[in-house]
């Protein structure tokens, strides 16, 4: 079963703008409600089309699939059957051998910047860049699917903080 370990950040500044090498902007929707078991989503990148199934847990790692599909298809299956639009662009900072990926979300939830990483093991040991700000790995809300369910714009101030 392939496994994503990833770790989320808030993101305090603009200082990785400088270092990000590519930006793709990104919609998608959710084929499940929050709450089940799984979490499926369907993404245009730029370009391309994916189908995504996470195991629906909050934590660093977690099942993952990712299948490539026609971009065309993504679109029409977004139109039709999803819920919970997800709008963000993707900036890519590559730094001490990791990727960060930075998203800048847009829409409903405009305002939030989140980092994300992937490692190879829950517990390695990196680098903290400057501009990463709190963790945010354990918060569900912080989750994409938790964003198309209840998306910032609604959060109150204590929520943001």
């Amino acid at each position: 079963m392939p496994i994503e370990i990833e770790r989320k950040f808030l993101v305090a500044g603009d200082g990785w703008r400088k270092e990000a090498s590519r930006t793709i902007p990104m919609r998608h929707g959710y084929l499940t409600e929050l709450g089940s078991r799984a979490s499926v989503r369907v993404r245009v990148e730029g370009t391309l089309g994916k189908l995504n199934i996470k195991a629906a847990v909050v934590g660093a790692a977690r099942a993952e699939y990712e299948y490539d599909i026609p971009a065309a298809e993504a679109e029409e299956i977004i139109g039709s059957l999803c819920g919970g639009l997800i709008l963000k662009t993707r900036h890519y900072v590559e730094r001490d051998g990791l990727t960060w990926e930075i998203d800048v979300f847009e829409g409903a939830n405009a305002g939030l910047v989140v980092a994300e990483v992937e490692l190879a093991a829950v517990d390695q040991e990196f680098i903290r860049p400057s501009w990463l700000g709190r963790e945010v790995t354990a918060e569900q809300r912080y989750y994409n699917h938790a964003l198309a369910t209840r998306p910032y714009r609604d959060w109150s101030e204590a929520e943001r903080a």
